[in-house]
């Protein structure tokens, strides 16, 4: 309670009109964290805000978070998820940063600080600024939308399986790319969009920034870079269900030399000469390969056989929630029903909720006789969450799950999957929840799955002969590796990480060896990105790990629970803390530089889900440390 009064005297918190007003008023100069309703105030920042307040020492120094949803006069930074930091004079704007340079708003604060003082000592007079980027950003907006209308959408039957081709600068050089074309149409495969162009360096950058790890990366961005490419959306005939597994078969390994030996008569053994230079590109699973469709083709889409008055169906997610005791009875069952009415889980988790977090979710239920019930039942075990894609997923899985009172479900729903598994005389839909919409569905999946950043680590006894294959896992997993570095730690710098278990009668062979080589640390960012992380490396003993979870890292590189390959955050906490210790305070606002997202806020103070049911690799161990 103490650490929130002093983030509240630090920060004022301005939700109106009329609260905006008054902190205009107030003297000096006032830095303002503005930020959307859904998503809340950047919390990231508040240790750098207070580190600046203690040094300057200066009351003519302010901070405030604004709610622009709420204050009138924020309304065109309505929808704008960028970290946007606005400095405010005698009520007037006199600069903004956009973005979480924390170097660079250190020293803005400073110089601000200093010219506000000149004003109100001297008399001068304030540089009085326009929020130019905003107007930027809605020129783009404009001109996007321009070339989207005056672009003809690419249209494809849903029901078709397709990913992303490229034929590769080289190969394009050389004269190759008809001849190829050809053999892709012989081979049965279906093009469904065809565009010849060259990737700009930013592009490319972008396009491949899940490799961005590894030591060929910049290498790779320059050759895409380096002349037109032939970029393909490939679909097969026959409505392939996994055209994306095909497609890898047919143009064979990554490595010419693997290709020409195991495929010769792939694409890449056929045109590629060495390494990155291997002729075609292929998407590397069906997410990936969404992705890339997005990226390269964004008037792309997919129209239903059922689509009527022109109207259209698109890709989309929506939060599905299975209660507590059908998912403990019937979790495989309702999983592999999810699966044949033609959905993709893309995320999963099973999490145990408190009776405030219920309240929270389900607030306008709260009021209604069946409440009691329903919180009874939520608190009863963990809930299985779930975010399914496919398209029309809003309206599909609401109709899927049939009415909430079970009773008319089986009178006018026969077929409704929500009837297989009701419970006789209970009112609450075993199914228990679905999006209303796509908005809500985004803000719920965030409640359940927050865009996180955790510190992961490759230990030294992993370095040497496993570092490329696990680099190769993080990326497969769909992080974005944030930053890295490679160093080998000193004993205080291993200590200090370690502090916890300074009295464990393992501390000390633990800094020695965690001080014995080169070690590589990276910030991951992905949604749920903690749990998701902890369950790839799997449990903190590698025999327990090959018994339970064979195909972790653990597993598979593991030798002892000291020797166990990988590091990674249990909490949040932790996840902040060990960021801070290796790449310090500016990058542990790093997660505002990488992509404009905070903490997530769905209903009052965010909240933290990681109280459910252990994930592989447990929690923070009693025996040395994962």
């Amino acid at each position: 309670m103490a650490g929130k009064k002093k983030e509240a005297s630090l920060q004022v918190s301005v939700t109106n009109q009329e609260q905006w007003e008054e902190m205009l008023a107030t003297k000096g100069l006032t830095v303002v964290d503005v930020y959307q309703q859904w998503c809340g105030p950047c919390r990231a920042v508040v240790s750098l805000l207070r580190k600046i307040k203690n040094e300057l020492g200066d009351d003519l120094l302010h901070f405030a978070t604004a709610e622009a949803d709420s204050v009138d006069a924020l309304e065109r930074y309505r929808g704008k998820c960028e970290p946007t930091f606005l400095f405010y004079g005698g009520g007037e704007l006199v600069a903004v940063l956009r973005g979480a340079n924390a170097p660079l708003l250190q020293r803005m604060i400073v110089e601000e600080l200093a010219k506000e003082k000149l004003v109100l000592e001297q008399g001068g007079e304030r540089k009085v600024v326009k929020d130019d980027g905003l107007l930027a950003d809605e020129k783009a907006e404009e001109e996007t939308l321009e070339q989207s209308e005056n672009k003809e959408s690419i249209i494809v039957p849903a029901s078709k399986s397709y990913t992303v081709a490229i034929i590769k600068p080289d190969a394009v050089a050389h004269g190759k790319a008809n001849e190829i074309i050809m053999k892709i149409q012989d081979a049965g495969f279906e093009i469904l969009a065809h565009e010849e162009r060259a990737l700009t360096e930013v592009e490319a950058r972008d396009f491949y920034r899940h490799r961005a790890a590894e030591e060929c990366f910049e290498d790779l961005v320059q050759f895409m870079s380096s002349g037109p490419s032939h970029i393909l959306v490939v679909s097969q005939a026959e409505d392939s269900a996994n055209v994306v597994a095909a497609w890898r078969e047919f143009i064979g390994p990554a490595d010419i030399e693997e290709a020409r030996r195991e495929k010769p008569g792939s694409l890449r053994a056929q045109y590629g000469t060495q390494a990155l230079f291997n002729a075609v590109h292929g998407s590397e699973d069906i997410d990936q390969a969404g992705r890339e469709l997005a990226f390269l083709f964004p008037n792309f889409r997919t129209a239903s056989v059922k689509e009527q008055d022109g109207e259209e169906e698109r890709v989309e997610r929506t939060l599905a929630l299975i209660r507590p005791d059908v998912a403990r009875e019937n979790r495989e069952e309702v999983l592999a029903k999810i699966q044949e009415s033609g959905f993709t889980v893309a995320l999963q988790r099973e999490v145990m909720l408190t009776e405030e977090q219920v309240k929270q979710f389900f607030f306008q239920y709260v009021e209604e006789d069946s409440f009691p019930a329903l919180l009874q039942n939520m608190t009863s075990g963990p809930v299985l969450a779930l975010a399914l894609a496919r398209t029309g997923a809003v309206e599909h899985w609401k109709n899927i799950m049939g009415l909430t009172d079970e009773h008319e479900a089986r009178e006018e729903s026969t077929e409704s999957f929500g009837t297989r598994f009701a419970v006789e005389n209970d009112s609450i839909n075993p199914l228990l929840h679905g999006s209303a919409s796509l908005e809500d569905a985004e803000r719920e999946i965030s409640f359940f799955f927050p865009k996180q950043q955790t510190l992961a680590m490759i230990k030294p006894d992993a370095m040497e002969e496993h570092k490329d294959k696990i680099l190769e896992e993080i990326h497969a997993n769909g992080f974005a590796v944030v930053q890295q570095k490679e160093l080998v730690q000193s004993k205080e710098a291993a200590e200090e990480f370690y502090t916890e278990h300074r009295e464990k009668p393992f501390f000390s062979q633990l800094v020695e060896f965690m001080c014995s080589g080169p070690c590589m640390m990276l910030i991951l960012d992905k949604e749920n990105a903690i749990e998701d992380w902890r369950a790839i490396m799997g449990p903190t003993d590698p025999d327990e790990a090959k018994e339970t979870f064979p195909n972790s890292l653990r597993a598979r590189f593991g030798s002892d629970v000291l020797h166990n390959s990988v590091h990674g955050s249990s909490t949040e906490e932790y996840a902040e803390e060990e960021i801070r210790l290796i790449f310090g305070d500016i990058s542990s606002d790093a997660e505002l530089a990488d992509d404009g997202e905070t903490d997530t806020t769905v209903i009052g103070e965010p909240l933290n889900l990681n109280n459910g049911s252990p994930q592989p690799g447990g929690g923070d161990d009693p025996e040395p440390p994962n």
